[in-house]
């Protein structure tokens, strides 16, 4: 693990921030100039981005402090270390796109074209700033015998390195969404895509995880709840819009 890259004076860059910070650069790099491809202003992609990053940062902390509320409780400067680790991706899916949404509106550009544009490289800028999990130590897995098993600090045994898992997936995901981009039948289909293999990979990897709670059965977690609502959401949409076709 490397949680801290380097220091500049009283300065200290923290690996988590920098791949996430990484992971939104070269999304937005990449999806501004898709959007020109897209008849899209390039401009609005960095204006949205803006608008998404702020709202994505805050939803994911806001759902992680929550879902670790006794904790936070006990010790809430901590609420504000985001440096340390701590971002429910779930929590700012939720208020991004609902920012995303209310900014497209009121720019009056369609949501699903400015949607099917943009999303292959959220999941690309995921796989990147995942690996800031790695580096930080965070979202660690269960103990396991496999060759790839992690040492992490403060566990003396082998541990599944989900961080990798999740990156993975999300690397697996955009090429798929970058496949379907070229053959889509109707403004959406990429977007929608995302909301069904995403959560699809996120639900299977959360079995790995033993970094947070299973509180539904005392099997699943809060994550794979959202991901079997987000799946059949999207799922529900996908089949509406794939009809009119």
């Amino acid at each position: 693990m490397h949680p801290i890259l380097f220091k500049i004076g009283p300065v200290t860059i923290y690996s988590y921030g920098v791949m996430i910070a990484l992971g939104f650069i070269v999304g937005i790099y990449l999806a501004r100039h898709r959007a020109k491809c897209d008849g899209i202003d390039p401009d609005r992609v960095i204006d949205l981005g803006v608008y998404v990053l702020i709202s994505a940062i805050v939803g994911s902390r806001l759902l992680h402090v929550l879902l670790n509320l006794k904790e936070y409780l006990a010790s809430p400067r901590e609420i504000f270390m985001i440096h340390h680790g701590g971002l429910a991706f779930y929590g700012g899916v939720i208020l991004a796109v609902a920012t995303g949404a209310l900014f497209l509106r009121k720019k009056k550009i369609s949501f699903f074209g400015m949607g099917d544009t943009i999303i292959p490289y959220v999941a690309l800028g995921q796989a990147i700033g995942r690996t800031g999990c790695l580096l930080n130590g965070c979202c660690y897995g269960k103990v396991t015998s496999l060759p790839w098993g992690a040492y992490f600090p403060g566990r003396e045994l082998p541990l599944h390195p989900t961080q990798i898992y999740f990156s993975l997936n999300c690397l697996a995901v955009f090429l798929i969404l970058i496949f379907i981009r070229e053959r889509k039948a109707y403004s959406g289909q990429v977007f929608l895509s995302y909301f069904l293999l995403y959560p699809f990979g996120r639900f299977f990897i959360e079995f790995f995880r033993d970094d947070i709670p299973r509180t539904i059965f005392g099997v699943f977690t809060v994550p794979q709840l959202i991901s079997v609502c987000i799946f059949f959401i999207a799922l529900t949409i996908f089949i509406k819009e794939s009809a009119k076709v």
